[in-house]
């Protein structure tokens, strides 16, 4: 485990930080005029999310172990401080609404607590010891992906609960925007996108917020890939909570059912607004039927459809008539 920098190390490793330092370029960015400044700040995003594409392998190797380690009991758990943590629970909070992921299997470890999410809590990110308490009450193990999030890489909330988490076994990522940090050594699978100097000076919620941002919806978004909760570029474990997702989950189920979209509606009130039990229902499954091989195939569309196609071949293969008579069934 590697050991937390003292304050004194703090204070000569914060003067290496490219996040930290004035970038001479802006020095009189106060003194331009506003459309100038807009411009530069524009030009600082672009560049934020250009840095991570040196990361991707890095990124894609992190998804991959999460996915194998969630399973169906695994959760994910974000940590983070200040404006990391508050990147960090903008993701995780997604996550139910989007793809039907469980609350339960999401979890933020923040420094300061619930309360840090909408308000800055003053020292709570040198609180070395709540970090520890939190991992600890989480009762984590080898199901869990917990992904850390630190501009500087050296936060000791976010590096203490890394290395914490790390002890139990749990899939541990960390995201830093500098190299050589402490967040990045005690990571299973460390994720450097070098954002470099900020236009204002240690403002991180700026280069290095976007690009945290946009790591976390590749990390997150990946996941969900993998696990099946997306079909055909659609979010088809969406729950269709209101008016307008409910008009989105019928034209789900009408693309994918290839059917008009009062039939795609009724299928989905059968289905009581499952998206992909009421596509197969559109098809002319039945509902037992659906909810078997949604099962059978861990709720993936792509392969339910292979293994109803399968079925469907050795039927004919069986039955050559009977399959003639019958017509065809279920073309996704």
């Amino acid at each position: 485990m590697n050991r937390l920098r003292s304050p004194a190390d703090e204070g000569a490793w914060i003067n290496q930080m490219a996040t930290e330092d004035v970038d001479p370029r802006f020095a009189d960015l106060d003194a331009w005029s506003l459309s100038s400044a807009m411009e530069a700040m524009w030009e600082g995003q672009l560049a934020a999310v250009a840095a991570i594409g040196h990361a991707l392998p890095a990124i894609t190797a992190a998804t991959e172990a999460a996915k194998a380690a969630l399973g169906d009991r695994g959760r994910i758990v974000y940590v983070g401080a200040g404006t990391s943590g508050r990147v960090a629970v903008q993701d995780g909070a997604e996550l139910t609404p989007t793809f039907a992921w469980p609350k339960e299997r999401v979890r933020f470890i923040v420094a300061g607590g619930d309360s840090a999410f909408v308000t800055s809590i003053e020292g709570a990110e040198d609180d070395i010891d709540d970090a520890v308490a939190q991992i600890d009450a989480a009762r984590l193990t080898p199901l869990d992906v917990v992904i850390a999030v630190a501009a500087s890489g050296t936060t000791p909330f976010t590096v203490a609960a890394l290395q914490q988490a790390g002890s139990f076994g749990a899939v541990t990522i960390g995201i830093a925007n500098n190299p050589g940090t402490a967040l990045l050594a005690s990571a299973k699978f460390p994720i450097l996108i070098e954002t470099g100097r900020e236009l204002i000076a240690g403002s991180t919620r700026m280069k290095a917020g976007t690009a945290q941002k946009v790591v976390l919806n590749l990390i997150s978004s990946g996941i969900m890939l993998r696990l099946g909760r997306v079909y055909r570029g659609m979010m088809v474990n969406m729950p269709p909570t209101n008016a307008k997702l409910k008009r989105r989950a019928e034209a789900m189920v009408a693309q994918i059912a290839h059917c008009d979209p009062t039939h795609a509606a009724r299928s989905l009130e059968q289905a009581g607004g499952d998206i992909k039990t009421a596509a197969l229902l559109a098809l002319g499954v039945d509902r037992i039927d659906a909810e078997t091989v949604l099962k059978n195939c861990d709720g993936n569309l792509r392969r339910v459809f292979a293994e109803l196609a399968r079925n469907r071949e050795l039927h004919r293969d069986r039955h050559p008539t009977a399959a003639h008579n019958r017509g065809g069934a279920v073309e996704p």
